[in-house]
């Protein structure tokens, strides 16, 4: 046993043990690119049962719509009585919070209501536990006075930015999946329009072939599609493409198709123009971020790959030094 303790706990051989585990590291970290698998025949599959599951999903929405005696609805009476006996559209909507909701995918009006009670009881509910965790649990009670409700005052404050923040967040997050996938869906429809399906079947099209890729996308598609259809002037539905997505290089292709709608133009080459433009426009941005990221390595360098390299380079001379005397 002294002498497996003195094995294990040899400087030699935890040194070799190290760059042993950092050479595997690297080797995988090489290599886990080249032995992933592509899921084209699961993406395949899933487009192909697209239709039948948006199908589906309408046809749940509206029996849940239709049903009195729901929980959703419930919800949404009590939700809107606070929002009513309170007064809260007049006091935190306005025109900027709902494009950001709808940017976000929260087109519904219940999503506002619950949207404005987060916004009137969070600060309550953030005050009442600071206040409990400051002044009953005896937290900061090194502070004087005004310096702890001055921190009661600030948790109250994010309470109240709270669900604005949740909102911005995946707002970001469905604009970037819209983003990148834009150029395809731009190049899909290219490829529709050029042989001569409308416009309604082309965004159906590219809303079942986008689906996989970009599931945002392909809902402001079907929602377009719907409206294009159903409302008198198609310049509305287009223009409410724009709005809902809060995307400039969205609103550019929509004014496009309203310009083609409107003087006959033909939109094949302003597609084609704009799917190159949105192509670019995504490399830019992944050449910033490439460009961003010598910068960000250098701490992650000097606490992992230094020392290893210095093991490496000085392990042996150090072995032989130490051996010597």
């Amino acid at each position: 046993m002294k002498g497996l303790a003195t094995t294990l706990t040899d400087p030699t051989l935890l040194l070799a043990v190290l760059v042993a585990v950092a050479v595997f590291a690297t080797f995988y970290t090489l290599a886990s690119p080249f032995l992933e698998k592509g899921n084209l025949e699961k993406r395949m599959k899933a487009v192909s049962t697209e239709r039948e599951q948006i199908r589906a999903r309408e046809r749940a929405r509206m029996n849940a719509e239709q049903s009195k005696t729901s929980l959703r609805a419930q919800n949404n009476q009590s939700v809107r009585q606070i929002v009513e006996r309170f007064n809260l559209r007049k006091a935190l909507v306005d025109d900027n919070t709902v494009n950001k909701l709808r940017a976000a995918g929260l087109r519904s009006q219940n999503a506002l209501n619950i949207f404005l009670v987060a916004r009137f009881l969070l600060p309550f509910v953030f005050l009442t536990a600071a206040v409990i965790w400051i002044f009953v649990l005896g937290n900061l009670a090194s502070r004087p006075f005004p310096v702890r409700m001055l921190a009661a005052i600030g948790f109250a404050y994010v309470g109240f930015y709270a669900p604005n923040i949740y909102v911005t967040n995946l707002m970001n997050k469905r604009q970037h999946s819209i983003k990148r996938a834009w150029p395809d869906a731009l190049d899909l429809m290219l490829i529709c329009v050029e042989s001569g399906i409308s416009m309604e079947a082309a965004m159906r099209r590219v809303a079942e072939e986008m689906a996989q890729q970009s599931p945002p996308l392909a809902e402001e598609m079907v929602l377009t599609m719907a409206e294009l259809s159903f409302l008198q002037d198609r310049r509305t539905a287009l223009e409410n493409l724009g709005l809902r997505t809060q995307l400039d290089i969205v609103k550019s292709v929509t004014q496009a198709l309203i310009q083609a709608e409107r003087y006959g133009t033909p939109i094949a080459q302003a597609l084609r123009v704009l799917a190159q433009e949105g192509r670019d426009e995504r490399m830019n941005e992944a050449e910033k971020k490439a460009a961003a990221l010598p910068p960000k390595l250098t701490v992650p360098m000097i606490l992992f790959f230094l020392p290893v390299l210095i093991a490496v380079i000085l392990g042996p001379a150090g072995i032989q030094v130490a051996d010597k005397f």
